[in-house]
């Protein structure tokens, strides 16, 4: 191929990096290629208080670049993918989509705004810039007691605004951040994990797009596409053109894949969508082997979730995100234990390394007693044992996110290697991530609470029920029984075990140790 291929870009700092990052990869398979910057309405609009769900997702950074496509002054455009419309102009087409980078969140906080003990470190009432309804819908749901201020600008800019003092916080896209390389070490950063704070369809990724009878330029695209990462957002997209909105809709949509145990491979998908910037969003979680409709599923799945009433095995707090967003959601929640705690005395600390908490009770009756620990590490299971470490001023150098204990037991131990290892348990554990450490010898066990049964009958109008843990099993069954209508969420393998010992095996498990994890899984069970 002779012809030299225009490539089309906004002027921003970022836009001129993700062109020239093209150009390169057309130059490294042999093709010319120059840049033509054109100005569009979205850059245009950096100047007025225009809020950014009324600009993203409905062409305002892509229409002119569309447009010289059209009229062939250029020949390639090159777009964050969030932002084109799922349904682009007759005669073009996206040819292509680039890697994914961190396709994660990046909440930046000014040092004087940062409080370890809440949740994503962030003082109580902060005041946090943005100006897109899905990161206000999933903020506030976490977050309600933040100040939302609409967030303008190209990202030095718009992080030039948090050092000037007008904001305590600003969310933005991780991918433009790392992408410009840019020098934030004068504020905290919290990257905010894409399965808890589901990105837009296809953050973090490159479209590509021309003229669809442009057949020579659509094949050289072939050669530069990720196509694994093309198969992931078409789900993320297709989500995104069923709820038949832009970008101004609430809504996350986060794919990846992996293998089975079968080594075929497995489609794992998380959704955040609200009615409105301010409403809670529903968050669920959907896998599949087979991709073949799943999009539809999953859509219409969400669009059959009716509110319904729901008993959970634990004591609800105030500040318990499950019952805050079931309730928002229209849902009855009663929370009530089936157990108790009860503490017991810490007599002899032995010289340890690390210290590995698997549950919140564990971390709670540990430091409650005040122990003195020395220098040490501090592992986990969870992001709610997490949370409990950092309400007690710890923060947690290993975090097992999988409800598989068996695995999150082999991370930690590949992690830790020989070193000395206390773990806190209540008594009678089970011990799981115990065994698959590989120095037996440096495994230390200390009782530091115990569960006695407070067994209660359980009235039969709930349509869901969850079980926190196996004693809360086996508490239920000595006074109730499972009914036909009731379905089922237990949390974690061992609370499975425990329901499958008492006949019971049609139940769903979430996928992290959460209030988050419960949620997805409730709304799991919700539709028809």
């Amino acid at each position: 191929m002779n012809r030299k291929i225009i490539i089309g870009t906004r002027g921003s700092e970022l836009a001129m990096w993700q062109a020239n990052y093209t150009k390169q990869l057309l130059e490294e398979k042999g093709f010319e290629a120059e840049l033509k910057i054109i100005s569009t309405s979205g850059d245009r609009s950096q100047q007025w208080e225009t809020s950014f769900d009324k600009l993203e997702g409905k062409g305002f950074f892509t229409k002119e670049l569309e447009d010289a496509l059209l009229s062939k002054s250029i020949d390639l455009a090159v777009h964050s993918h969030k932002d084109l419309p799922t349904n682009g102009p007759d005669g073009l087409v996206v040819a292509g989509v680039s890697k994914r980078e961190n396709p994660s969140e990046l909440l930046l906080i000014r040092t004087e705004a940062v409080d370890d003990s809440q949740k994503f470190s962030l003082k109580k009432n902060a005041l946090v810039g943005t100006s897109s309804s899905r990161r206000k819908s999933q903020l506030l749901a976490f977050r309600p007691d933040v100040e939302l201020k609409d967030l303008r600008g190209n990202v030095p800019t718009r992080i030039k605004k948090l050092r000037d003092g007008q904001y305590d916080a600003i969310l933005i896209a991780a991918a433009g951040v790392e992408r410009l390389e840019l020098d934030l070490s004068d504020l905290h950063q919290e990257f905010l994990a894409p399965e808890v704070f589901v990105p837009a369809p296809a953050q973090g990724v490159l479209a590509w797009q021309t003229r669809e009878n442009d057949d020579e330029l659509l094949s050289i695209i072939d050669q530069i596409t990720d196509l694994d990462v093309l198969v992931k957002t078409n789900i993320e997209r297709q989500v995104l053109n069923m709820f038949d909105g832009g970008c101004q809709l609430p809504l996350g949509v986060y794919c990846i894949t992996e293998p089975d145990d079968e080594d075929r491979l497995r489609f794992r998908v998380w959704v955040s969508v609200a009615a409105a910037w301010n409403e809670q969003p529903k968050q669920l979680y959907f896998e599949t082997l087979d991709t073949d409709g799943f999009s539809d599923r999953i859509v219409d799945y969400i669009h059959s979730i009716k509110p319904r009433k729901i008993f959970v095995t634990k004591n609800f707090r105030d500040d318990d995100y499950l019952p805050a967003a079931l309730r928002r959601l229209g849902f009855e929640a009663e929370g009530k234990s089936l157990i108790e705690f009860k503490s017991i005395k810490i007599k002899e600390l032995p010289k340890t390394d690390w210290i590995f908490f698997s549950s919140k009770h564990a971390v709670k009756y540990f430091f409650s007693q005040k122990p003195e620990v020395g220098n040490v590490k501090y592992g986990c299971i969870g992001t709610a044992t997490s949370a409990e470490l950092r309400a007690h001023g710890k923060r947690a150098d290993f975090i097992g996110t999988s409800t598989d204990t068996k695995l999150v037991g082999k991370q930690f131990s590949s992690k830790v290697g020989s070193a000395k290892v206390l773990f806190p348990i209540a008594r009678g554990s089970m011990q799981s991530i115990q065994w698959q450490m590989v120095k037996k010898e440096n495994v230390f066990n200390l009782e530091v609470y115990a569960t006695l049964k407070h067994s209660a009958a359980v009235g039969e109008e709930f349509d869901i029920l969850v079980f926190t843990s196996p004693s809360n099993v086996e508490a239920f069954f000595e006074k109730n029984k499972i009914l036909p209508n009731h379905r089922v969420v237990a949390m974690g393998e061992a609370t499975g075990k425990a329901l499958e010992r008492e006949k019971f095996r049609n139940y769903k498990m979430p996928q992290s140790f959460d209030d988050l994890g419960l949620l997805q899984a409730v709304l799991g069970l919700a539709g028809n």
